[in-house]
């Protein structure tokens, strides 16, 4: 069994900065990608950030493009998200997620096997 378990959500201003944090562990798994969901009230879970252990490869939403940025330790089985600039449309339950898979879609749900509980952030105005 994998747990994934995330940490470091809160409130926080317009403008201000979070770092989120997460690990896995459990038995033996793969791990050939760890990234950053988040579903906002009435909204469906989307893409927020990836990074791929081999080469260290980053991948962002968009949205958060310039303002956040990934990183992690493979060897810890842990992935981190600093966010910065943060705005209150960035309000929202961010999840952690693992992939074992060595060819994934980054940005589709379907390709992460393990998922943690989720970190409330809430950004005020």
């Amino acid at each position: 069994q994998v747990q994934v378990v995330e940490s470091g959500g809160g409130l926080v201003q317009a403008g201000g900065s979070l770092r989120l944090s997460c690990a896995a562990s459990g038995r033996s798994f793969g791990n050939y990608a760890m990234g950053w969901f988040r579903q906002a009230p009435g909204k469906e879970r989307e893409f927020v950030s990836t990074i791929i252990w081999n080469g260290l490869n980053t991948y962002y939403a968009n949205a958060v493009k310039g303002r956040f940025t990934i990183s992690g330790d493979a060897a810890k089985n842990t992935v981190y998200l600093q966010m910065s600039s943060l705005k209150p449309e960035d309000t929202a339950v961010y999840y952690c997620a693992v992939s074992s898979r060595s060819y994934l879609v980054i940005a589709s749900q379907d390709s992460y096997d393990y998922w943690g509980q989720g970190t409330q952030v809430t950004v005020s105005s």
